[in-house]
């Protein structure tokens, strides 16, 4: 089952060159979703009808894409691939698939071709199945890089991680793009990725703005959602759509756990949850699971990334 909850299936998309990609998660019949977002630059799809003023309750996909806001085309396919199986909310004799979306910024601005489209939407659905998906960088993680707190050269590549909790009856799991400019810390306190600098060498934000590195798009603060965190938690709870919020926006919280600092101005974090629906559970114990499952799976993101380009990454061999 992906992300440990049955029905639930993911696929992803990763560009040739390795520079960018989608990934796509595709819940059963009847979920509810919902929205959060804390980042100061988000780039979003469908967050004011899944967000907490939204009427629906219904979501039928949801997609993280690299490609900045080149990258919310994917969701385009997403939706054509649905209609074409008939899922959808109902509009008179038709069906208008219901897909959230969010975006990181990498390195296929500069290069169209890379850039996730609406075809590579529709080419992760088709790759979806209900196991889990690779981590580090694959799918929406092949461009994201984390640690940029000293500029971009002294980052590492990160990418998508995975997690799952579970207790009481309840499961969560999250599948997460770290893109932060932060460092990651891990839960006992020591450095999972920090920058490759000196221990007391200027980092932001205290040595003001984050400094891209040469040639680097979008390290640092350059450019809208330049560095993020996003994720789909997925839940078999029964939520209300008030809960189902509340689990996105607590969810934050292992961003926080893992990142120094989190949440800046130059960050567009976002998170969805999905609940099939299926277990009765208390929205304080969907909430806690989620946290601890989003910041294991934000550490987990950089620690299976390879390096690319001037960048390593911590799989390196």
């Amino acid at each position: 089952m992906a992300l440990g909850v049955a029905g639930v299936r993911i696929g992803t998309w990763t560009s040739a060159d390795g520079m960018s990609g989608c990934t796509v998660v595709l819940p059963p019949e009847g979920t509810l979703g919902a929205i959060a977002v804390r980042g100061a630059a988000p780039g979003t799809r469908e967050a004011a009808a899944l967000g907490a003023m939204g009427k629906l309750t219904v979501c039928h996909g949801v997609v993280l894409s690299g490609g900045s806001a080149y990258g919310l085309a994917t969701a385009d396919g997403v939706v054509r691939w649905l209609e074409a199986r008939g899922t959808g909310y109902p509009v008179m004799d038709a069906v208008v698939p219901i897909v959230g979306g969010a975006i990181v910024l990498d390195e296929s601005v500069r290069h169209p071709a890379s850039r996730p489209t609406a075809e590579a939407g529709f080419a992760a659905c088709d790759a979806a199945s209900e196991h889990d998906p690779a981590e580090g960088a694959v799918g929406v993680g092949a461009g994201c890089t984390v640690a940029k707190v000293a500029g971009m050269e002294h980052a590492w590549r990160s990418g998508q991680g995975v997690a799952i909790q579970r207790a009481a009856g309840v499961t969560v799991g999250v599948v997460v793009a770290n893109n932060a400019v932060g460092e990651v810390m891990d839960e006992d306190g020591t450095w999972v990725a920090r920058a490759r600098v000196p221990d007391d060498a200027p980092r932001y934000p205290t040595s003001g703005e984050p400094r891209p590195g040469p040639g680097a798009p979008g390290g640092g603060a350059g450019g809208p959602t330049g560095n993020t965190v996003i994720g789909c938690i997925v839940t078999d709870a029964r939520l209300s759509k008030r809960d189902a919020v509340r689990v996105a926006d607590l969810a934050h919280g292992g961003v926080a756990r893992a990142i120094r600092p989190a949440h800046t101005e130059a960050d567009g974090d976002a998170m969805f949850c999905l609940a099939t629906g299926r277990v009765e559970a208390s929205v304080d114990l969907v909430a806690h699971l989620a946290v601890e499952a989003v910041a294991e799976a934000v550490r987990r993101g950089p620690r299976a990334a390879i390096g690319r380009g001037a960048l390593p990454g911590l799989a390196d061999a």
